[in-house]
């Protein structure tokens, strides 16, 4: 189990950032959803199995989806996030763990943008383009919506899924 989930998750995770890449629109989305499947490994088997799903999937992105992107974009954030997010909610202070949180979002938003910029902006809305704060405002609400539905789902995984998985 404890070695079996995990990779199980890793390659729905790379199935789904595969299927990112493929799709004509919403690949932002579809990669994020990849994320949610560390996560789970976090929450199942705990924060070592989380690590261990997400860099094999990581890896296997990088070496097997034809858009790097997508890859780069799970790699560096969605799915390394789950760990972030489990450890920066630790020691329940609300104001360190939204420092962690968006601090980790921003330096791998930035890296990824300085990085890939033009691949970053063809998957973006034209208006965003033209202005670097309006990209990171809007970056930044969009993580605080995807924060807060994550940890919804969260929620639904720990009382659903869980209770079946054991």
């Amino acid at each position: 189990m404890k070695v079996a989930y995990p990779a199980i998750l890793g390659a729905m995770a790379v199935i789904l950032v595969y299927l990112a890449c493929l799709a004509p629109t919403g690949r932002w989305g579809i990669v994020a959803l990849g994320g949610l499947l560390p996560a789970a490994a976090v929450i199942s088997v705990g924060l070592k199995a989380g690590v261990f799903c997400w860099a094999g999937a990581s890896i296997l992105a990088l070496l097997l989806v034809p858009d790097k992107f997508c890859a780069l974009l799970f790699t560096a954030l969605f799915g390394a996030y789950p760990m972030v997010k489990s450890v920066a909610e630790k020691p329940r202070k609300r104001l360190l763990e939204y420092i962690i949180k968006l601090g980790f979002f921003n330096a791998v938003f930035t890296v990824l943008y300085l990085t890939m910029m033009g691949a970053m902006l063809a998957t973006l809305p034209e208006a965003l383009g033209n202005s670097l704060w309006a990209l990171y405002l809007a970056a930044n609400v969009m993580f605080a919506a995807y924060d807060y539905g994550f940890s919804k789902l969260i929620a639904v995984y720990l009382n659903r899924v869980q209770r079946t998985v054991h």
